[in-house]
């Protein structure tokens, strides 16, 4: 079923639906999780969704924002979303692969992109929701780690940030992957539900050939996060 909410903290409605999926709190802590972001930068949202993402950035920036979703149902949500904010002129979403991203951009081109990829690896034995549209957002059927790395160091400009939010147990995965394409970790922040509970995400910001500096950031904790309360009922 297709429902109107309101994003938040934010001004802003998204447009969701039941029968696919609803955009998770860990699209608005990477939103969140973006920094250094000046005039004129270009951003790109790798894997977009209903482009929640992108709304937020709209909401804090001026920026020209992009987005890329490979669900056509998915990406029918985004035009939604974007069309009744009014953002057309400032939001363009993609309905295609980011693997053929080269088809719509030449390389070296973004200051920013951020990703919420699928989390979950995929093989024969995989375990998957019979929901084709929640399969592909939550497991590595059409992106899998090396494949991202891989198409934004193509897009991502030489010293451009690259903000990734993921699972904690796959961040060894992660950092010999962003290694092998020639991106150094830079600030690294993990979110818990309460005090009590090992981390449920990590963020991570890269640098496209950056220094071997990295910061670790305060822990979040979504008990405290105004936006979750209200959309999802967290305690």
């Amino acid at each position: 079923m297709k429902v109107i909410n309101d994003l938040f903290d934010y001004d802003f409605k998204i447009v969701q639906d039941t029968d696919y999926f609803k955009f998770s709190l860990d699209s608005l802590l990477l939103a969140e999780f973006v920094d250094n972001v000046y005039n004129l930068m270009k951003i790109l949202d790798v894997c977009t969704g209903n482009a929640a993402i992108p709304l937020v950035l709209a909401s804090k920036y001026e920026n020209q924002i992009y987005g890329f979703e490979i669900q056509e149902k998915i990406y029918d949500l985004a035009l939604e979303s974007i069309k009744i904010n009014k953002l057309e002129d400032r939001i363009k979403v993609y309905n295609d692969d980011i693997g053929n991203v080269k088809k719509y951009f030449p390389g070296n081109i973004f200051d920013v992109v951020l990703a919420n990829p699928p989390y979950f690896k995929y093989n024969q034995s995989s375990i998957i929701n019979e929901n084709e549209c929640k399969a592909i957002a939550r497991h590595e059927i059409a992106l899998d780690l090396e494949k991202l790395f891989e198409s934004v160091n193509y897009i991502i400009k030489n010293k451009g940030c690259f903000y990734l939010v993921h699972l904690p147990n796959r961040l060894q995965e992660i950092l010999v992957m962003a290694e092998k394409y020639n991106f150094r970790a830079k600030k690294i922040q993990f979110v818990y539900t309460n005090k009590r509970k090992d981390a449920k995400i990590v963020l991570v910001k890269f640098v496209k050939n950056g220094n071997n500096d990295i910061k670790v950031s305060s822990p979040v904790f979504i008990n405290n996060y105004k936006s979750y309360k209200n959309m999802f009922g967290g305690d």
